[in-house]
């Protein structure tokens, strides 16, 4: 007979804590300190400005956006480092492209994977609508996603392929104008000519000609090498 007295008062309980446990969900949602933005670029001379526009929009607080000035090509970057430990299950991160996130096509993947699958943290990409892994939790969204992600990561492994042979052939041609890469090389002292005549002769060793020419041995003997090719017909 206790045991039924207490029934309803349990279910009360119960009921209360469901509902509980719903509002910290929805507030949990709807706080902004569980919102998060990463922005790439690829070099410091790059700008960051259309990136973060777009992630304040959102809107994203501006102290969770973390911005990395570094290639994507590996993830070991140190602001994205420092976001991937600050993200909590449940979170949410923007990114405007997927490009953003990355470039390493097999990487791209696998964090992605980090990111949702381990940490549990939901991912939009701003650009393109069916990259939001709060949407389609079921098995043909999840697909879909994937599918778009996997073609996606492709396209951007595929562009800094390309852009790396575009500079390869394009140094290569340069190359074969007499296009000089690098330092231009600084010019002979003014007594190396009769140091170098001096030392070919016998007259001199090559420790007394370095030091006429205030330089090195080793490097006397490289500029040596280099300016006695010159002087063959």
């Amino acid at each position: 007979m206790e045991q039924e007295h207490h029934r309803p008062g349990a279910r009360v309980e119960k009921t209360r804590k469901v509902r509980y446990d719903t509002q910290q969900r929805q507030t949990r949602k709807e706080d902004p300190t569980t919102i998060y933005g990463y922005i790439r670029v690829s070099s410091k001379d790059q700008n960051e400005d259309r990136q973060r526009l777009a992630l304040r929009q959102v809107p994203v607080p501006e102290r969770n956006i973390f911005a990395d000035k570094r290639s994507g090509k590996d993830f070991d970057r140190p602001q994205y480092q420092r976001l991937l430990r600050r993200l909590r299950r449940d979170d949410v991160l923007y990114i405007q492209s997927i490009d953003r996130l990355g470039r390493n096509y097999e990487e791209i993947l696998a964090q992605w994977r980090v990111l949702t699958k381990e940490k549990g943290v939901d991912i939009v990409v701003l650009d393109m609508p069916l990259l939001d892994t709060r949407r389609g939790k079921d098995l043909l969204g999840t697909f879909l996603a994937d599918i778009v992600l996997q073609v996606l990561s492709f396209v951007a492994e595929n562009e800094r392929a390309n852009i790396r042979q575009r500079q390869a052939e394009g140094i290569a041609a340069a190359k074969a104008r007499g296009v000089r890469f690098g330092r231009p090389p600084k010019p002979l002292p003014a007594g190396f000519a009769g140091a170098y005549r001096q030392w070919r002769a016998g007259h001199i060793t090559g420790t007394q000609a370095a030091k006429e020419c205030g330089m090195p041995l080793a490097t006397f003997r490289y500029k040596a090498e280099h300016y006695g090719q010159t002087l063959r017909p």
